[in-house]
């Protein structure tokens, strides 16, 4: 009876800390009503305690997160003004100190405990959830897929070219984002492109098991990387792997223009097996002398009988460029990619506030 009584006594401490706990979470505000006001204009009560960011989804709300809410892409930052708590350590390492100082977080992390007030920006009010259905599947490489999506409810997405979207996978938590492909007057369907990554989850289930006619749910559009079309500037696209996809968009909206403005495309691969869509974009530029394109190669094989641009594509734009002061650039790549290619942009004089870039992780 002696031995018994001890966690006896060690059961009934934790039930009483527990109860303590749920009462100091009603006193701060848990567990009843409250509202989150958005921009000053829009009201929204809840009664979850959930996070802001699925808080937010379930009222039509949707931030982009490309992880799911893990607190590992930091893609889903909003402005608080009142309420929501002190900055988590998950949300650190994504926000800098000038964020910090304007109120800056991740809708993941904030838990809806009190009243609030936030700021998002209202772009991101006109991104809806998509039913959709697997229309066609292409292989482009042995490891980038293209991918079409019939829009059903709603029967269509108004995109800037550009923007992407995010594919929630279905049967587990993952949400990854992807550059939309296709041309944005295609508002019934777009197109993504996808490549493996190895061990991811989504492009593991968009490579391995996804099959025309599958249901889908999409949402978006997302994203401040679009094409300035009230601009006349001249450009300079820069892509590698799936990044051709937005770049892709873009120049099918110039195409439908006529092509307005002189647009020089390089497109950084490793061998030839890794390019795709040559034809098109060499028949473009057949089509208009305004547009150039470069597909460069940086370990050509021999088999590959390349003829072409050879080098990191870093040194192909380097040696194709003049004076870029009153150009404009599109980056599409890794983050290593993308630095690599702004200090060439800078060699050549491009301003910084003319650099427009997606960042693929």
């Amino acid at each position: 009876m002696e031995y018994l009584f001890v966690p006896l006594i060690l059961i009934g401490v934790l039930v009483v800390i527990a109860i303590l706990l749920l009462l100091a979470e009603k006193a701060l505000g848990g567990g009843g009503e409250k509202i989150i006001q958005i921009n000053e204009d829009q009201i929204i009560p809840v009664k979850s305690d959930g996070s802001l960011l699925s808080t937010l989804s379930e009222h039509k709300i949707f931030i982009p997160s490309a992880c799911g809410g893990k607190a590992t892409c930091g893609l889903c930052k909003f402005k608080l003004i009142e309420g929501g708590g002190e900055i988590k350590p998950t949300e650190e390492p994504f926000l800098n100190a000038e964020e910090r100082a304007e109120g800056i977080r991740l809708s993941c992390q904030v838990k809806v405990r009190d009243n609030m007030k936030i700021e998002i920006p209202k772009e991101l009010l006109n991104a809806k959830e998509y039913k959709t259905k697997v229309s066609y599947i292409e292989d482009l490489t042995h490891d980038i897929k293209l991918v079409r999506f019939k829009m059903i409810d709603p029967d269509h997405m108004n995109f800037k070219p550009g923007q992407y979207a995010q594919l929630n996978v279905p049967g587990i938590d993952v949400i990854r984002a992807y550059s939309i492909a296709s041309n944005p007057k295609d508002i019934h369907e777009i197109e993504l492109i996808i490549r493996q990554v190895p061990s991811g989850k989504a492009t593991t289930f968009v490579h391995k098991a996804l099959e025309v006619g599958d249901k889908i749910t999409l949402t978006g559009p997302y994203g401040d990387f679009y094409l300035q079309e009230e601009s006349n500037r001249d450009m300079i696209c820069i892509a590698g792997g799936s990044g051709k996809a937005p770049i892709r968009s873009i120049l099918y909206y110039l195409r439908d223009q006529n092509m307005p403005r002189k647009v020089k495309y390089f497109f950084g691969a490793k061998t030839k097996k890794d390019l795709y869509y040559t034809e098109e974009f060499l028949e473009l530029s057949k089509e208009f002398p305004n547009f150039e394109y470069y597909p460069a190669l940086s370990e050509p094989l021999p088999e590959d009988n390349w003829t072409g641009q050879v080098g990191l594509i870093t040194d192909v734009v380097d040696r194709n460029i003049g004076d870029l002061s009153e150009a404009e650039a599109y980056l599409c790549g890794s983050p290593g990619m993308i630095n690599a290619c702004i200090k060439v942009l800078n060699k050549h004089e491009i301003r910084k506030e003319n650099v427009y870039y997606d960042k693929f992780s």
